[in-house]
């Protein structure tokens, strides 16, 4: 069996320990957690875990059940599993010299990024697309000016359809 990404996500109670609870279920296997995001739900009472791991089908379908062991744990699910929607946010802040503008302009209009700052010699961009998209987009960018600072928030994702993670 080969090792393949996973995004998990889960519906957690907002209780004090239980992200550090559900974190140790991951690790205490050996898994390492390639990104994380934590944030409430339309219910403030619960949050989405979702998460970003490699791992067998096996070893996966072993950690969902594990994951609903978990007191503090409302449900879980391998978005992966099914048709989903996931995205990513890149923050990118750039240095570049004048004559490197009109090349940064063209590659922000042909990716539909952002730029949230533009000062003399420096870009901020913001650029919301797949894991593989946003990866692509920084090694065009880094071909074109210098890139001094990378922040990305780690895949998130939904089900296709009306189908809900609550059900």
């Amino acid at each position: 069996m080969s090792n393949k990404r996973h995004i998990i996500s889960i519906l957690l109670q907002n209780e004090v320990g239980a992200l550090s609870r559900v974190a140790g279920l991951f690790s205490n296997r050996g898994y390492n957690i390639e990104s994380l995001n934590v944030a409430p739900t339309e219910d403030p009472t619960v949050s989405r875990v979702t998460l970003v791991t490699t791992g067998t089908e096996a070893v996966l379908v072993q950690i969902v059940n594990q994951s609903l062991k978990l007191v503090d744990v409302v449900n879980v699910d391998d978005m992966t599993r099914d048709a989903h929607i996931e995205r990513e946010l890149l923050l990118l802040k750039l240095k570049h010299s004048s004559g490197q503008t009109e090349a940064l302009k063209s590659l922000v209009a042909q990716a539909s990024a952002k730029v949230l700052s533009d000062d003399a010699n420096c870009f901020i961009l913001e650029l919301t697309d797949s894991e593989a998209h946003i990866t692509e987009f920084i090694g065009k960018a880094a071909q074109i000016a210098q890139v001094l600072e990378v922040v990305r928030s780690g895949a998130l994702a939904v089900l296709n359809g009306t189908e809900t993670l609550r059900n």
